[in-house]
């Protein structure tokens, strides 16, 4: 039985791809949680029927394709896919290896082109994709070479799909959280944790609901193709610039 729309979720275990599952549950949704392990016993058994765990590793080509036609068998179509799986895999250019460069464009880049090549065919007139981006791919960062370039390929690849997409009425769009509180940020060293946080106009880490709650608004918005939207306490905004306090007056 359909119930809500139905979603796939790559990443859907953890962080920002876990809020926007938890979300999409919280509106009467079903969601295929794609992750490499998944046990819906990890979710309230109030909205546990409406969990559909899907292993996958998409950095493996044919592990997408059967993932995808395990969702197809269980939904047919599906309405929102929203890709969040990921790896960061740090290092300045001459400590990066070809190992961890491999790894983080595959699975950030080449893996969401996979699973939006499979998932093309499940998706009804008026679906979307809203692939999960990142401020260091429209902005460069130290030491983040891999990441940064994978997630700026990402951003291509959402305009091109758009594009390549909309004549089926199927819309791409790119959502670009700033620094947001998750298990990839946790072991960022105080200092560097700082250094980053002050230069957010809004003084804090963003968290990963915060950004789910955009990953709604993007898949409800009907006229909306092509776009990037940046969740991002104003980081992108305020690159360059001194960070400013209130003065005390009103």
């Amino acid at each position: 039985m359909r119930v809500g729309r139905i979603w796939v979720v790559t990443g859907g275990t953890r962080g920002i791809g876990r809020a926007v599952v938890d979300r999409a549950l919280g509106e009467g949704d079903t969601v295929h949680v794609l992750a490499r392990t998944v046990d819906p016993g990890d979710w309230p058994v109030a909205v546990r029927d409406r969990v559909v765990g899907v292993p996958v590793d998409v950095a493996d080509a044919g592990s997408v394709e059967r993932a995808v036609a395990a969702v197809e068998e269980v939904s047919g179509a599906v309405d929102v896919v929203v890709q969040a799986a990921g790896v960061h895999r740090g290092g300045r250019i001459d400590r990066l290896g070809d190992e961890a460069w491999d790894e983080v464009l595959t699975t950030n880049l080449t893996g969401a082109f996979r699973v939006a090549r499979a998932t093309r065919r499940l998706l009804s007139d008026g679906g979307c994709v809203v692939n999960i981006g990142a401020v260091v791919g429209l902005r460069g960062y130290p030491g983040d070479a891999a990441y940064g370039s994978a997630k700026a390929g990402l951003s291509g690849l959402t305009s091109t799909l758009a594009i390549e997409l909309a004549p089926y009425g199927v819309r791409v769009n790119l959502v670009v959280p700033g620094f947001v509180d998750t298990d990839m940020t946790a072991g960022i060293p105080e200092g560097s944790r700082r250094t980053v946080v002050d230069g957010i106009p809004m003084g804090r880490p963003g968290r990963p609901e915060e950004i789910a709650d955009v990953v709604w608004m993007v898949a409800g918005a009907s006229y909306m193709t092509g776009s990037t939207v940046a969740v991002d306490g104003g980081l992108l905004a305020s690159f360059g610039a001194p960070r400013t306090r209130r003065s005390g007056r009103d």
